[in-house]
């Protein structure tokens, strides 16, 4: 008999006890815990440096190296689509501007 599927198993099995015990961590006190004011602070930058942390490698970046020319569909992309957002403050036109400049640019001309 083939027992193969047995770790598998056990892996994801124990890493949704995992889970589900570190998100009830903050469930489980009978009272609420308080944070200190510093850490409120710091938690107010926490979703711009993670979007940060996502997105500049990929604008930046291409196989794992810094891009080493201007001739690249992203560079432009990004350049208009911040202008927009700056000027209308619209996350929607934003990512439609950024697109229809890298597209052509990139499945267009090859960029």
């Amino acid at each position: 008999m083939n027992w193969s599927w047995v770790e598998p198993v056990i892996a994801i099995l124990g890493l949704a006890v995992i889970t589900v015990i570190s998100r009830s961590f903050f469930m489980i006190p009978e009272r609420e815990m308080s944070m200190p004011d510093w850490l409120k602070r710091g938690l107010k930058y926490a979703p711009l440096a993670a979007l940060t942390a996502v997105i500049a490698p990929e604008i930046l970046m291409t196989q794992g190296e810094l891009i080493h020319t201007l001739k690249d569909a992203r560079l432009p992309a990004v350049l208009l689509a911040s202008s927009y957002y700056f000027w209308k403050r619209g996350i929607l036109g934003t990512i439609v501007v950024g697109m229809c400049v890298y597209l052509p640019l990139h499945i267009g001309l090859g960029w």
